[in-house]
């Protein structure tokens, strides 16, 4: 049992914090998460775009929503958006992936898939973690499109002023 200690000041919440799970010596180390056919699965969202991706060991080809990757992400700049985890954590070329993506443009698109392959990563291999998150591919963009208000014809640009 662990017995309960009362802080009468910062510094003294400052030394009872220190022996905390934060500390390295008492970090838990995460299990890799995989499904029956060796597969890692992540949801990856940005914009209005929802993407679930799964990973497994492979060659490197990328299918999207039935599709190759160069085919329907036709744009070179999108190609790359959603490689950059890969070649973050040095994997590039050695998994397959998998995934659906709907909703939103095609830039949200890539987007949620490189946030789903971020997470799926992770799931599949823990101790790449703290490498993307420090790239920020583990951080859900919270940018989404802001509602039309009524009497304005977007959502914040007014109607033309007229003196007469």
């Amino acid at each position: 049992m662990s017995e309960q200690t009362t802080a009468s000041s910062l510094a003294d919440l400052k030394t009872l914090v220190a022996g905390t799970p934060a500390s390295p010596e008492n970090a838990v180390a995460r299990e890799p998460k995989k499904d029956q056919f060796g597969r890692a699965y992540a949801t990856g969202r940005r914009k209005n775009a929802i993407a679930r991706v799964w990973i497994k060991p492979g060659k490197g080809t990328v299918e999207i929503n039935g599709k190759p990757a160069a085919k329907y992400f036709a744009r070179p700049v999108l190609r790359m958006l959603i490689a950059q985890p890969f070649l973050v954590a040095d994997r590039y070329q050695q998994f397959d992936v998998m995934c659906t993506v709907v909703g939103g443009g095609l830039s949200g698109q890539a987007g949620a898939v490189r946030h789903g392959l971020s997470r799926a990563l992770t799931n599949f291999e823990p101790g790449l973690r703290p490498i993307l998150k420090k790239a920020g591919f583990l951080t859900r963009d919270p940018r989404v499109v802001e509602r039309k208000k009524y009497g304005k014809p977007k959502a914040r640009r007014s109607f033309q002023f007229s003196k007469r």
